[in-house]
């Protein structure tokens, strides 16, 4: 070959080799926040309450359909402890990588900052990424036997004649039934006596045996006893009348408006978690819980589905954290 040939032919390669290279540094290999999501490993959604606990029992409703969505194992792993702490702690240190997600209630993500400042570890605005809001339901202000009377007035009316001899019953300090019962009485004026107890359940058997006048309690446990003529209700915890709970009135509508004080279920992820599976993960589950039938299972469970964006869920925890904590302080419970 010619010298001059020659070096035409160098020329050409080193322009093609060139070119080459412009052409793989514009398309780079593909990074692992490309893979597909989810991979091969299955889901952890952390449920902090007992199997068979109402959250346990609608995280469950959930899991089948996503698992589907998502075309991947989900397991539900409950993680109980420190009234839902350790649980929301273990998902609030877990890797952001779209594996571990949170199924939860209101309780570690508005009071426990308040009542566990010492040994909490989380911060749920700061530590915690929100996905939806799942459901909402009130709770029901019921007596029992050993109140003679008949409406909500009547008992207020006997409380304020006998302060500090009602009692009632709780799941413990600090817990949304004290805190609900503790604002009725700042609203009402009137004295009642706090007894916690292990759960609801044994807050019914103490009702319907006397050892407790009232009790707000949870519908799911609340509705048969009501319906067999064992207590009664006095009112409900949300703004309005709910269709799955006829015939009782909410107490904002008996005479103390604006008392408010309502139970949630959410999911959410480590913060830091991509934008993309958050998304992702957002408008599946709210296809899911907007399904005819997800909304009949919830509402068996007396829990109205909403299925929110992340945005207005982490405006409710700042709401409702606005609403608690003064509570909390001003009756000084601390369970650290």
């Amino acid at each position: 070959m010619r010298p001059a040939n020659k070096t035409r032919l160098n020329q050409l390669l080193n322009l093609i080799l060139r070119l080459a290279l412009i052409l793989l540094g514009a398309v780079p290999l593909a990074s692992p926040a490309q893979k597909q999501w989810p991979a091969q490993h299955p889901i952890h959604l952390i449920v902090p309450f007992p199997a068979g606990s109402s959250p346990d029992l609608l995280a469950r409703v959930l899991v089948e359909p996503l698992s589907n969505a998502l075309s991947q194992n989900i397991i539900v792993e409950n993680k109980p402890g420190a009234g839902g702490n350790i649980g929301t702690r273990t998902v609030a240190h877990a890797a952001p990588d779209g594996y571990t997600l949170l199924y939860t209630i209101n309780g570690p993500l508005v009071t426990a900052p308040a009542l566990y400042k010492k040994t909490l570890g989380y911060a749920p605005l700061t530590d915690l990424a929100p996905i939806t809001l799942v459901a909402t339901s009130p709770n029901i202000l019921v007596a029992g036997p050993a109140f003679k009377g008949q409406s909500l007035a009547d008992f207020v009316q006997q409380a304020k004649a006998r302060p500090g001899a009602f009692n009632y019953g709780s799941v413990g300090s600090g817990s949304a039934s004290q805190l609900a019962m503790e604002m009725f009485e700042h609203q009402a004026g009137i004295d009642l006596l706090h007894i916690p107890y292990a759960g609801f359940p044994q807050i019914m058997t103490a009702l319907i045996a006397g050892d407790i006048q009232a009790a707000f309690m949870v519908p799911a446990i609340a509705m048969s006893h009501i319906k067999a003529g064992r207590v009664q209700a006095l009112g409900l915890t949300s703004a309005q009348p709910l269709k799955t709970l006829p015939g009782i009135m909410p107490l904002a509508q008996l005479g103390y408006p604006g008392f408010e004080a309502i139970s949630w279920n959410a999911i959410l992820a480590p913060a830091g978690t991509p934008a993309p599976i958050l998304t992702r993960l957002q408008t599946t589950l709210a296809k899911i819980i907007s399904s005819p039938q997800t909304r009949l299972k919830f509402e068996e469970q007396y829990f109205t589905p909403v299925g929110s964006t992340p945005e207005a869920l982490r405006a409710r925890i700042k709401d409702e954290t606005t609403r608690w904590v003064p509570v909390i302080e001003q009756l000084q419970i601390s369970l650290d």
